[in-house]
Order: structure tokens, then C-alpha cells, then sequence
């Protein structure tokens, strides 16, 4: 697989960015990884392109439970906007709710990867491999 050009962390929690970022910087998976504390944030950067190579992630990690705008509220602002290549984007959601209609809910916005927290080292790799083949080049 070739190497991911960005990945983009949502997340409130610093303590789950620290490690979610070590991990990912270790499996020396992708060129950048960026981290924001919340949605809007999130919903910045991509309009700022907030990443060196100046194009959106092709990855985005998202917790649901956040304060302010919550996953459900970043995702339906993700698909209402403009972004360069955002149909190429792969929204993951890393959550530990085991709550169905928080799925079910985030399946009806169109998104269809979800881990448990805490990411590892053998479910990143299993998530890339299901979305190899629809990275963004």
C-alpha cells in the first residue's frame, strides 16, 4: 500500500490524540497527521487545506461524542460543503458507544467505517486494508 498523504484526527480528548497520533506516526502509515480538538476546527482546516501539502486528508478519524458541534453535526457540514475531493475523503468514526442508532445514524449521513476506541495497531491495519482500493491518489 502506498503510503497515505494526510490523516486529520477529531477528537476533544487530548490524551486520545496523543496516543492516536503516536500510534499513527509509528506505523509510519501516512506523510502527516493532524489533530483538532473539535468539529469546527475540523470543518476550518479542510477550508483552509491546514495540511503542508495544501490538499484535504484522505483519511479523517471522528469522534462522535464531542461538546459544541458533535461526529453527527461534522459529518452533515462535511457533506454540505465544497471540499476538494471530499468524495475520495474516508470518514472513520472512532467512538466507544455501542448504541446502535449512533451507527444506524451516521450510516443514513453515508458514513461507513466505524472502530472502537482505542485505536491499535491491527485495526488501523484493517481498515486500510478495506479502503485501499478508494483512497484518494
Amino acid at each position: 500500500m502506498n503510503k497515505i498523504r494526510t490523516i486529520l484526527l477529531v477528537d476533544d480528548d487530548f490524551i486520545t490524540n496523543f496516543i492516536n497520533k503516536k500510534l499513527l506516526d509509528r506505523l509510519n502509515i501516512a506523510e502527516e497527521v493532524k489533530i483538532v480538538v473539535n468539529g469546527p476546527q475540523g470543518l476550518n482546516c479542510l477550508e483552509g487545506s491546514c495540511f503542508k501539502t495544501k490538499k484535504n486528508p484522505e483519511i479523517i478519524f471522528l469522534d462522535i461524542n464531542m461538546p459544541g458541534m458533535d461526529g453527527f453535526d461534522f459529518v452533515r457540514n462535511f457533506n454540505a460543503s465544497n471540499f476538494q475531493n471530499k468524495d475520495k475523503v474516508k470518514i472513520c468514526v472512532l467512538t466507544t458507544s455501542t448504541n446502535h442508532a449512533d451507527f444506524e445514524r451516521m450510516e443514513e449521513l453515508g458514513v461507513k467505517y466505524f472502530l472502537n476506541k482505542p485505536l491499535t495497531k491491527e485495526k488501523v491495519e484493517e481498515f486500510l486494508r478495506r479502503v485501499e482500493g478508494e483512497l484518494a491518489g
